[in-house]
């Protein structure tokens, strides 16, 4: 009975796409040359059914299905229903184990290949299991990144660490204890600063601004993520953390006027800006204590190094290196935070007080205008490249049903979520959403960048 249902849904499927050639066959005429079955060779068997009448009839290894598999036309329902059912039976798996279960069961689709794919580019369960994330067309840089300003006016945060170090001798040897570092980084000039603090809380970040802006205020905007560092939200985990929605540090940026901006979690691309320069202050500084190895690390010891590693990174270049003779100096942070460059000191001439005035007022104006030339020309215009995320993309919607990439599970475990409400940027362009998911507590609503978002189906 099944088979028979089977063979009178096949013949309606063939009548409705290939009528003139089943005609032909059954009048004994040739098939028109246009048409797309005449590669096949196809013939009717005993049921009236179309089958393939390739090269293999003389196999005698391969099944009947296989050496004369049964024509399915592609634009018909049949053919997604069979596709979805052997994908379903291999588990899911790539278009190779569904077009191989489809033959071996003896079915042949016209253009298989490319109806295949576009069915498993729209599989739920496969975006589930393999689907890349959403990314979004490079954003235009902020203002904070191209506005000539003092150093350190608009400022990157971030915290980095934990080193142990030897604090007391103890009649049991040595008592050791843990440091963490904050690193400031200037979005315009790419200075850095590093301070060193004993513990992850309020009271040592509010003393590490006040020394950071003790030396470089004033600073209008800080920008930093929404990692753990800097959101008490995981106070009942008994982590390490400085809540910047403290009152002690609402009202410490309120009396310096200071603005604090945060990046959406699990942004990290969005702060690439001093991220990069975490990186290298990591690498410098893993470099340092491979040469003092085998010596016990103090604060002051790990002070020191953090001071000659902010002297490497500032004195680094931040242009192409020119092989022009007539221009030797090289483009480096250290240029506007010092107002020196490396060069002879030419000998002291005798000069009126008046002169010297005039003479140190000319040499640091020279400096800086020469720095912000500079800058604008060689500086801004290496910024204007996109190197990823080069076109635009289909926004997110609201309704979207979404995947959570969380890198502490495995994919399995990613829960499913809906768009609740999207974020365009100026440009119109979704880059960030919120999204709401079902935990055991019951529903909760995230903030994600797009770039930890799998679009599983959309309105």
């Amino acid at each position: 009975m099944f088979q028979e249902t089977e063979r009178v849904i096949i013949k309606q499927a063939q009548l409705d796409s290939f009528y003139l050639e089943i005609k032909c066959l059954r009048d004994g005429k040739g098939l028109n040359s246009s048409s797309p079955l005449l590669p096949l060779s196809p013939y009717l068997d005993e049921h009236g059914i179309l089958r393939i009448g390739g090269r293999l009839n003389r196999s005698k290894d391969l099944a009947s299905g296989e050496v004369n598999p049964v024509i399915v036309p592609k634009g018909h329902h049949i053919a997604t229903l069979l596709i979805h059912h052997y994908h379903s039976s291999v588990q899911h798996q790539g278009r190779t184990f569904t077009e191989g279960a489809l033959r071996a069961a003896g079915f042949w689709i016209i253009g298989g290949k490319r109806l295949i794919s576009s069915l498993l580019r729209i599989c739920v369960k496969c975006k589930k299991l393999r689907g890349k994330v959403e990314h979004q067309k490079m954003s235009d840089l902020p203002p904070d990144r191209m506005t000539p300003s003092p150093p350190f006016t608009y400022v990157g945060v971030d915290a980095f660490g934990p080193w142990s170090v030897t604090t007391r001798r103890t009649r049991g040897g040595a008592a050791n204890s843990k440091r963490w570092a904050i690193m400031f980084s200037c979005l315009v000039a790419r200075a850095v600063h590093v301070e060193v603090v004993e513990e992850l809380s309020s009271a040592s970040f509010i003393n590490s601004l006040r020394r950071f802006m003790a030396l470089r205020e004033p600073v209008k905007v800080f920008r930093s993520d929404c990692g753990t560092n800097f959101v008490g939200a995981t106070g009942e985990l008994g982590m390490c953390t400085v809540n910047v929605e403290d009152n002690d540090i609402q009202s410490f940026l309120l009396e310096h006027r200071v603005v604090w901006k945060f990046n959406p979690p699990h942004a990290s691309n969005m702060g690439g800006a001093w991220e990069r320069m975490i990186g290298l202050v990591r690498r410098i500084l893993d470099s340092m204590l491979r040469e003092v190895q085998g010596k016990p690390l103090t604060h002051d010891v790990l002070c020191t190094l953090m001071a000659e590693v902010c002297a490497i990174i500032n004195s680094r270049p931040i242009t192409p290196v020119s092989s022009d003779p007539d221009s030797p100096s090289i483009l480096s942070p250290n240029t506007l935070l010092t107002q020196k460059v490396k060069q002879d000191v030419a000998p002291f001439e005798e000069l009126q007080l008046q002169d010297m005035y005039k003479s140190q007022w000319k040499q640091v104006q020279v400096l800086a205008n020469q720095f912000w030339k500079r800058w604008r020309g060689q500086y801004l215009q290496n910024l204007q490249s996109r190197p990823k995320w080069k076109q635009e993309r289909k926004n997110l919607q609201e309704g979207d049903v979404v995947l959570l990439t969380e890198s502490c599970v495995s994919r399995n475990q990613w829960p499913v979520g809906l768009v609740e409400k999207i974020f365009p940027s100026s440009d119109s362009l979704v880059r960030k959403a919120a999204v709401r998911v079902m935990r055991d507590s019951g529903p909760a609503t995230y903030f994600r960048p797009v770039t930890q978002l799998v679009l599983l189906c959309s309105e």
